[in-house]
């Protein structure tokens, strides 16, 4: 796929998923075992939106996954068929090695057993989780949220995905707030009416460290989100934030981020 207008110019092509997954997701850096850590949020936010019975259906659609798998570990038990996308062949490389079990660069079990824990099941069940995970997820294909055709027309059915999840990129790959209205517009061609959009993202972030060069991301605002969803032609149903508690200053090095956001939304 070509690269399209919207991300030319950036240092996307820097990006390196080894090094973007130590600085986030490692244990320590995703906040397991702290109080308000960043990594058991989002998991409880998905784990809920997921478990509250309006969100069915068989295809969920994972818009720009990178190198990470954790925004599906609770989806992959409510659809029978998952796909996870990304428009970096780095990144899709990763997550193709991970499903096949064969040279991943990084451990996903603290994530997949504390899933585990939020369903009210043993730690010790991880691996038949991450088996299941294996079986759902059917393809690793490539995206381009900035074009008006995100994926190939074959990629998915007619009437389109029965729910897309999308953590952290679409404001990463939009460098103003029209670009990203626009960007959620592309993406809400491959939902069905009435369908489910849960958005994970960061707030007031201009940059991130996924590879040897800062990464440009756009700032956002709940005012800014909560707008370009209606634009787009979605109703907010929930919109959460996660302040982290300003003494944690060891991540500035990292990413400039002052919070994260998660929306569920659907689509009208």
């Amino acid at each position: 796929m070509e690269q399209s207008e919207g991300v030319k110019g950036t240092s996307h092509e820097s990006f390196v998923p080894s090094i973007f997954l130590q600085n986030f997701y490692s244990p320590q850096s995703a906040g397991f075992g702290q109080k308000d850590g960043l990594g058991p949020w989002k998991l409880s936010c998905l784990h809920r939106a997921f478990t509250e019975g309006d969100i069915r259906g068989d295809l969920l659609i994972d818009v720009g996954s990178g190198p990470s798998l954790y925004q599906v570990l609770s989806g992959c038990e409510v659809f029978s068929k998952v796909l996870l996308t990304d428009f970096l062949e780095v990144n899709r490389q990763e997550l193709k090695s991970w499903l096949q079990g064969e040279g991943a660069n990084f451990d996903w079990t603290p994530f997949i057993k504390y899933v585990c824990e939020l369903e009210g099941r043993s730690p010790s069940e991880w691996t038949e989780k991450a088996a299941r995970l294996r079986e759902v997820v059917s393809d690793v294909l490539p995206i381009d949220v900035h074009r008006a055709q995100p994926m190939a027309p074959d990629a998915l059915p007619s009437e389109g995905a029965d729910c897309l999840v999308s953590c952290f990129c679409l404001e990463s790959a939009s460098p103003d707030v029209d670009t990203f209205t626009k960007a959620l517009g592309n993406i809400s061609k491959l939902l069905r009416p009435g369908g489910h959009l849960l958005l994970i993202g960061a707030l007031q972030e201009s940059y991130y460290l996924g590879g040897p060069e800062k990464i440009p991301v756009l700032p956002l605002n709940e005012s800014q989100i909560c707008t370009s969803l209606q634009e787009q032609g979605f109703t907010l149903i929930r919109l959460e934030v996660h302040t982290p508690p300003r003494d944690i200053t060891d991540t500035d090095d990292i990413s400039d981020g002052r919070g994260c956001f998660f929306v569920k939304a659907k689509k009208n």
